[in-house]
């Protein structure tokens, strides 16, 4: 699985003009599952934001975790992760997940998060979306279970 973190002080995002999840303080996962990927790979990175120190101690040190925090995450699909770049101008998406498989792990990966103490809200799979944060820092932070 793909995830692009970015830290936030405040998100949400909006589907044809209302919104359908929102966090204050936390971080917004842009997530993509890609094909041969497992629950496994959901738990596995799930486990690893959960833990990831990426907000500030009290010393201004990036030494706190999203559980250490009592932050929240926001969750958004986003195939466009998968893109191939590597010939023409035009994307390719075919290592992405199959739709109803990156739904069904998208799905999973939120409520692992979830059961791993962290409150979670998200977007809807595949639709048309607008997401809005602030990016705190900005800290963004790109992760691939395959590397």
């Amino acid at each position: 699985m793909r995830a692009l973190i970015q830290r936030t002080s405040g998100a949400r995002v909006d589907i044809d003009g209302t919104t359908v999840g929102e966090i204050a303080q936390g971080v917004v996962i842009l997530i993509c599952a890609m094909q041969c990927d497992t629950e496994a790979e959901a738990d596995k990175l799930a486990a690893k934001i959960s833990k990831l120190r990426i907000f500030k101690d009290d010393e201004g040190k990036m030494n706190r975790s999203l559980l250490d925090i009592s932050g929240s995450a926001l969750v958004v699909s986003q195939f466009t992760l998968s893109a191939d770049t590597r010939r023409g101008n035009r994307p390719g998406f075919s290592a992405a997940a199959r739709p109803d498989e990156g739904e069904k792990l998208y799905e999973y990966f939120a409520a692992k998060l979830a059961s791993l103490g962290i409150p979670v809200a998200t977007g809807r799979f595949g639709a048309d979306m607008q997401v809005h944060l602030v990016n705190d820092g900005p800290v963004t932070i790109w992760m691939d279970t395959a590397d």
